[in-house]
């Protein structure tokens, strides 16, 4: 009796680990289901601008954001996250990438070589582009100074090392589903509905997570711990920005200045670098956008000492 039951055990686990480890599969996108077309190389820069590449793939110390040799270190709960090389280098960067590896790391949070990306890489925000907006992107990129600088590996304490257990997360956390217009707002408010929530993957920081690292959808938006340890991120529902008009909002995303007279810092002052350079069109849409947040309460931010 004892004997099948070991038998029935080791079957059962074999089963679950066979489960899993089918259900934990690299998702990829085929070269077949990229069609032929010219790339759209002003499209690939607004793109490019959107998704703030430059805010973390531009190498740190230099000013010029088109030189992404990556190497920007970036503090997590989980590990420190090295940012990678994602100028055409052909032997540091992603100059050996096809289109359809690159369409595949950005939508699928897929590496060339098969293995998960960890989200660090906002890849859940950026599933929601158009397919035609990243392989613009990629054309982009390949304009761009080739980078010869290989970007530390990432530092990460076990079991976060292993990278297939990504694929559990991404089961629990990862939506590819393509963002979908709202027909009864306007096109406008569609546009910065999708700038937003796809390539300016605004959620990603202005979210509190949970303990696996996944965005708490019920305060999407609503700000909390700055996900690098330094600080708060604000809340960007109309629990935070209640005060502020469209026109404030898209002033901001232009020059970084508050209503109040502030700038922005850290990392936002970042983002305002790539939101700067985007039509004033575009900044708008978003502006419009985030005004239509309903206030949500956030995390309970610690009293100052």
């Amino acid at each position: 009796m004892a004997k099948r039951l070991g038998i029935a055990l080791v079957f059962l686990a074999l089963v679950v680990g066979a489960a899993a480890w089918l259900l934990t599969t690299p998702a990829t996108i085929a070269a077949s289901a990229l069609p032929e077309r010219t790339p759209d190389l002003a499209n690939g820069k607004v793109a490019f601008d959107a998704g703030g590449c430059a805010s973390c793939h531009a190498t740190p110390g230099q000013e010029d954001r088109t030189r992404l040799g990556g190497g920007l270190a970036m503090t997590s709960p989980f590990g420190t996250f090295n940012v990678p090389n994602i100028s055409p280098d052909p032997a540091t960067g992603i100059g050996k990438w096809s289109e359809a590896e690159f369409v595949t790391a950005v939508m699928r949070g897929t590496a060339p070589d098969g293995a998960h990306l960890y989200p660090a890489f906002p890849y859940p925000s950026y599933a929601k582009a158009k397919v035609e907006d990243v392989r613009d992107l990629f054309a982009y990129i390949k304009t761009l100074p080739a980078v010869s600088n290989a970007a530390p590996a990432h530092e990460l304490p076990f079991p976060f090392s292993i990278r297939r257990g990504v694929g559990l997360w991404k089961l629990l956390f990862f939506d590819p589903k393509p963002f979908t217009p709202d027909p009864a707002q306007s096109a406008q408010w569609n546009r910065g509905a999708y700038l937003v929530n796809g390539l300016g993957h605004c959620a990603e920081c202005h979210s509190p997570r949970n303990a696996l690292g996944g965005i708490v959808d019920a305060q999407r938006f609503a700000g909390g711990p700055d996900p690098e340890g330094k600080g708060w991120v604000a809340n960007i529902t109309q629990k935070g920005l209640g005060d502020w008009s469209e026109k404030d909002i898209a002033y901001f995303l232009e020059t970084g200045m508050t209503p109040e007279g502030d700038s922005a810092g850290g990392s936002m002052a970042r983002v305002i670098r790539n939101t700067s350079q985007l039509s004033t069109q575009d900044r708008d849409a978003m502006a419009v956008y985030l005004k239509s947040l309903p206030p949500v309460d956030g995390p309970a931010r610690p009293a100052r000492k």
